[in-house]
């Protein structure tokens, strides 16, 4: 575990006031001991660490792993009992957010008497929220990937195309140029159905008059790419171009904004404002922005309600929308790292107004 991880892992576990933790969040796994596989518990103790998994991935362990100790059970639970019973620890934290309830109960059951549970749920929050070097690097790999996929894809925008093969072939096209695995199921909202802030891929056909927005995002080293782009199939309605003008004026006086030491909540209405101005206050009800990691939605949040601020090597979605039912909406999104002096934008496809051939 690197210097700069482990230290983290301390401050977390003083100020949820244990002496140990155990993590069960195969992504806070691979963040602090390097393991790549999707099953195995990791224990952390003020002087060592343990990683625990089972027959299938002890070889992968003893490859990737950097903790103390790999230890392989048969049986999960009895297996983190043991080794909490062997520190003699007296407060154990868990991942509260994470952990489902019936396996915190049997935990409870079987260690009555022997040691106190503590859910931790904010200080765990923060624990990746910063990205080292070589986080930033999986992330920027990542989002290079979509310059690509949607050229692939552009031919594809002519009225008659369906959303689902328009999410079809730009994954395909992600995983060709080297991406594992989506990020998510990708957003494409055409036409009416823009107006829907999640709108998944449906069997919908493209219409000419309509802006279609597309939602999506691929993984390198476990590390996800997230990006929107609305664009307009031939001609639109005067309406539908004035909201997009009002949304990406947000989106980049949002980028011009960030730096360290901003509030999240600020940030987020420098978007807000400006769209309520407008006239669209109640038309844009999401948060600005997200984490984005080895989670593709992860802390810190841009939302009205956040209360922390951005610090450098923080890596957050800027993405602000307007969305009018039956009519049609706007979002555009790109991802950006804190920097010294402000951010520097990860993702790469141009964002103003596209026209495309009805």
């Amino acid at each position: 575990m690197n210097t700069t991880r482990q230290n983290r892992m301390m401050k977390l576990m003083t100020e949820a006031k244990v002496d140990a933790f155990v993590f069960f969040d195969v992504n806070n796994i691979l963040y602090l001991s390097g393991f790549t596989g999707t099953d195995g518990v990791l224990i952390a103790t003020e002087q060592s660490s343990f990683f625990l998994t089972d027959s299938r991935y002890e070889a992968q362990a003893q490859q990737q792993v950097n903790a103390d100790r790999v230890i392989c059970y048969q049986k999960k639970i009895d297996a983190v009992i043991m080794q909490l019973v062997a520190q003699g620890v007296k407060k154990v934290g868990f991942e509260a957010s994470f952990l489902p309830v019936s396996t915190w109960q049997e935990l409870t059951r079987l260690t009555a008497g022997r040691f106190e549970w503590i859910g931790v749920v904010e200080p765990l929050k923060t624990l990746r929220g910063v990205k080292a070097a070589d986080e930033i690097r999986a992330l920027e790999a990542a989002a290079q990937l979509h310059v690509d996929a949607f050229a692939a894809i552009c031919p594809l925008l002519v009225p008659g195309t369906c959303e689902r093969e328009i999410a079809l072939q730009l994954e395909f096209a992600l995983k060709r140029a080297g991406g594992e695995d989506k990020a998510f199921d990708f957003i494409v909202a055409s036409g009416y159905r823009g107006a829907l802030p999640h709108g998944v891929a449906s069997d919908k056909k493209l219409a000419s008059g309509e802006l279609v927005t597309i939602d999506f995002g691929t993984r390198i080293d476990g590390y996800h790419s997230d990006e929107t782009i609305t664009v307009a199939i031939g001609s639109v309605s005067t309406e539908l171009r004035a909201i997009f003008d009002i949304v990406l004026q947000a989106h980049d006086q949002a980028i011009d904004a960030v730096k360290p030491g901003v509030r999240l909540a600020t940030l987020d209405a420098v978007a807000r404002d400006f769209i309520a101005q407008r006239g669209y206050a109640e038309a844009f009800g999401h948060g600005l922005g997200h984490g984005v990691g080895l989670d593709i939605h992860e802390y810190p949040a841009l939302s009205p309600r956040a209360t922390a601020a951005l610090e450098e090597g923080m890596v957050v979605t800027i993405e602000p929308g307007i969305y009018l039912p039956g009519v049609g909406g706007v979002r555009i999104e790109d991802t950006v790292v804190v920097t010294a002096d402000g951010c520097r934008c990860l993702t790469r496809l141009p964002k103003h107004f596209q026209q495309f051939a009805a």
